[in-house]
């Protein structure tokens, strides 16, 4: 019984499942084996389903070798002492699984790696929530994330301290999110929004500043506004009022005209016989 219990341990630990790796790409990854090689030993590591050789190293010195595969072209290194494989420069075509098969004498035994590669996210983009309606005391907030090349366990949640408040799934048919927030003015908080997966985040903060700079902002937009339109309606009755005061002035300059004309053209009064 204790014999199937250790060589369950095993399998769970280092065989059928796999130590699981999760990586960045771009990073250097190493697969440690844990494992002393003594002078005999053959190493091999395989990648992939159709477990595709990619690297061995036995006792005699200078013995290792690597495939001419070219997605591992120049990308491996391997410790001829301990047998660790490390994969430099890593991308997401690199995921999969890494067997390693030591022969040692008559016994073979084996130990499996699961490498997931992650791509880089992108920082969420903090903005005014124009096409959410905001109670008079709050403003309105939107975090997005837009075009995002890798999903895979990829979240876009908001945090107030370490609270979270809402939090959405991104998957391969929806590779771009938004998440709204409504934050009182009076709110003296602080507020994160994340974009994370398993091994990395990007993240952004704001404190109620945010908000408190938005509505600054939204009121002297309005006064502007407000003082461009005063300003046009004083130029409008200016113009308008020295206008009908021309208008008026002309009138009565030819009034008089034509009452002078009119009293030149009178003959003078007869004389009495």
């Amino acid at each position: 019984m204790a014999m199937l219990i250790l060589l369950c341990l095993c399998f769970i630990t280092c065989g059928v499942f796999g130590v699981k790796v999760p990586v960045m790409e771009g990073e250097s990854v190493t697969l440690q084996t844990d494992i002393r090689k003594q002078k005999d030993d053959l190493m091999v590591w395989y990648y992939g389903p159709e477990n595709t050789f990619i690297a061995r190293v036995n006792g005699k010195p200078n013995s290792t070798i690597f495939s001419d595969d070219e997605r591992f072209r120049d990308r491996l290194q391997m410790n001829d002492q301990t047998g660790d494989l490390i994969i430099t420069n890593i991308t997401t075509q690199h995921t999969g699984d890494y067997t390693l098969q030591i022969r040692r004498y008559n016994d073979i035994t084996y130990k499996k790696f699961n490498v997931t590669v992650y791509a880089p996210l992108p920082v969420p983009v903090l903005s005014s929530n124009s096409s959410h309606k905001c109670s008079s005391s709050s403003n309105c907030l939107l975090c997005s994330v837009i075009n995002v090349r890798d999903v895979r366990d990829v979240s876009l949640s908001w945090y107030k301290g370490n609270s979270l408040l809402s939090s959405i799934t991104l998957s391969n048919l929806k590779t771009s999110a938004s998440l709204p927030l409504e934050v009182e003015y009076q709110d003296t908080n602080t507020y994160r929004c994340v974009v994370n997966n398993h091994i990395t985040n990007q993240t952004q903060h704001i404190s109620n500043t945010f908000c408190s700079d938005s509505s600054v902002r939204m009121v002297i937009i309005i006064s502007v506004v407000f003082a461009l339109l005063l300003f046009l309606i004083i130029i409008i009755t200016v113009v308008y009022k020295h206008k009908r005061y021309l208008i008026a002035k002309l009138k009565k300059t030819l009034y008089a005209e034509v009452i002078d004309e009119e009293r030149s053209g009178t003959p003078d009064a007869l004389p009495k016989k």
